[in-house]
């Protein structure tokens, strides 16, 4: 019943969170998206405070009020330069790297200034895992910062610009979008905790994790995915050569030689098949994920190795080629195998 409860109260705070903080690939701070509330230090003040007041009224002392009024002045005081620590700053997606299975994908933000004050002991970093935080009560982190992962602190000089990369676990293969990114701050005093969610729109592409698996029967292909070698074979005429010691004499050019020309020889060219083909089929014994997984470490080892290769997977065939286009093409093909348009993990 008590898991029920939370569940209910943590969907309605994110569907409130997604209205009043919608997703977007820049975002600029305002009173909208920025969150303050005292931090464990504040409430510790205040309690100090609550103190100092009870000893200066039983004793009539002047002193004790002036210092008491005095130092609930600086609070007041540090909401307005806590909350101004991250007010006017926006915040961009720039991009994602792409990463495989299992890894971390670098996520680039850039960080602007937009006043003349600057932002200071930023802490930027994305919530800990969806599974961590069903083990947390909705609002456990109001007196203490909820952990995150890739967390960095930084500082904006004013009306300049800085980047930020942050590296994070991705999930399965596909698109994956990471969750809120929280940027929080405690500056000046530490009495109060500044916060804001954003919903940034970018995702990374995730390939499929690489399992090692014996070369696929019949990967070679013909004569005709291939190439010519010169001087190999009888299969077809390639042009005409100077004479080297020891050439067959049968393939001296004669007519040139009897037309005055210097001795030379025909040189011919067979095809050479280094073309490979990955097909889905080759791998039938496994599941879906080990074949595209056994399909990910051939296209990286056919690439490395310099062959050209082609990839014949359910709905999408890829003529056979090399060079990093090839390489590219055959791993999105395989991470977004059988991915719905719009499907994105988090």
């Amino acid at each position: 019943m008590t898991s029920t409860w939370s569940e209910f109260l943590s969907q309605r705070w994110s569907r409130w969170l997604d209205r009043r903080i919608p997703r977007s690939r820049s975002v600029t701070l305002s009173q909208r998206q920025i969150f303050i509330f005292p931090s464990r230090t504040g409430f510790f003040f205040a309690l100090c405070l609550l103190v100092m007041l009870i000893a200066a009224i039983n004793y009539q002392n002047n002193m004790s009020y002036a210092l008491t009024f005095l130092l609930a002045n600086l609070f007041v005081v540090a909401v307005l330069h806590t909350y101004a620590n991250l007010s006017g700053l926006t915040i961009t997606a720039v991009s994602a790297d792409d990463a495989f299975a299992g890894q971390r994908s670098g996520f680039h933000l850039r960080f602007s200034s937009t006043n003349k004050r600057g932002h200071n002991a930023l802490v930027v970093g994305w919530p800990e895992a969806k599974e961590a935080r069903r083990r947390r009560r909705l609002f456990s982190g109001l007196l203490s910062s909820p952990a995150m992962v890739a967390a960095e602190e930084i500082d904006i000089a004013p009306t300049q610009t800085q980047d930020l990369v942050l590296h994070i676990p991705v999930g399965t293969r596909g698109w994956y979008r990471p969750d809120r990114l929280r940027i929080e701050s405690t500056y000046p005093l530490g009495l109060l905790r500044c916060w804001t969610w954003i919903d940034l729109d970018f995702r990374a592409l995730v390939y499929p994790a690489p399992s090692v698996s014996a070369e696929p029967e019949g990967a070679a292909g013909d004569a005709l995915d291939g190439r010519w070698l010169s001087g190999a074979g009888d299969d077809e005429f390639y042009g005409i050569r100077d004479y080297r010691a020891g050439d067959n004499l049968r393939r001296v050019y004669w007519k040139g030689l009897a037309r005055g020309q210097s001795l030379q020889t025909k040189d011919y060219a067979s095809a050479i098949a280094d073309a490979r083909w990955l097909e889905w089929e080759q791998f039938s014994g496994l599941d879906n994920e080990r074949r595209l997984s056994a399909l990910c470490h051939w296209v990286l080892d056919y690439h490395r190795r310099e062959f050209e290769f082609g990839l014949r997977i359910p709905g999408i065939e890829l003529a056979p080629a090399s060079g990093d286009r090839q390489r590219d093409a055959a791993l999105r093909a395989l991470a977004l195998f059988g991915v719905t348009e719009g499907s994105v993990t988090s």
